[in-house]
């Protein structure tokens, strides 16, 4: 069992959300897991250029550290996004990653698999950026175990609580990635999504031709 936390923060080994993101990955090593910890400001992601030829190829034109992190999630059973709150919004790096898996979203490439997401905020909206990440892992095809953040500008002792709550998730993380834990109504919701991107493909088989083929492979094309 793997599961990688993405951190993106500036901070570094001063990253408060980085404290957070590896309370989780803690959490699920006790539980038993194979653990990962990226640090999302050290790479490189450019931003999507809207080409479309990830739909057609499955390759990205664009030559930077995309395809090793996209490979990394592709690879791991659980997934763990931590970022702070920046403008009631994420930081840059988190937004280009995520509009670089276009083609992932049509193909609901993170079926099977299951998330989480800790966010941490000065004065408020730690749940609002939170939701956000945890609802993209869910447009990915993911499951969601939960998340937790945290606002410590007028309460910085609040950050050792949240912590703890973030190791609880990372065994949640582990025992729902196990077959402990059921979402039957996620799961009816993401085979709702996979109908609705499948016709969309079917439409734009021409074009689509990668994410034709990625449906046939799957079964799922009908």
């Amino acid at each position: 069992m793997k599961i990688l936390g993405i951190n993106a923060s500036p901070r570094g080994k001063e990253s408060n959300t980085l404290r957070l993101t590896r309370a989780v990955l803690d959490g699920a090593k006790e539980a038993g897991a194979e653990t990962e910890l990226v640090d999302l400001y050290t790479l490189k992601i450019g931003y999507c250029t809207a080409c479309g030829t990830c739909y057609a190829t499955g390759e990205c034109t664009i030559l930077d550290d995309f395809s090793d992190i996209f490979d990394r999630m592709m690879n791991s059973d659980g997934i763990v996004l931590g970022a702070p709150n920046y403008i009631d919004s994420v930081p840059a790096p988190v937004k280009a990653l995520f509009d670089r898996m276009a083609d992932a979203i049509h193909c609901q490439m993170f079926t099977g698999k299951f998330g989480c997401s800790v966010c941490t905020a000065g004065g408020a909206g730690e749940n609002e950026v939170m939701g956000y990440m945890n609802k993209t892992l869910s447009t990915l095809g993911a499951n969601i175990v939960g998340g937790v953040g945290v606002a410590i500008g007028r309460d910085p002792s609040a950050l050792g609580k949240a912590e703890g709550e973030a190791k609880i998730l990372g065994k949640t993380l582990v025992q729902a990635i196990q077959g402990g834990i059921t979402y039957p109504d996620q799961d009816a919701l993401h085979k709702q999504k996979r109908e609705y991107f499948c016709q969309l493909v079917k439409y734009n088989k021409d074009r689509f031709a990668h994410e034709y083929e990625w449906y046939e492979q799957m079964g799922w094309m009908k």
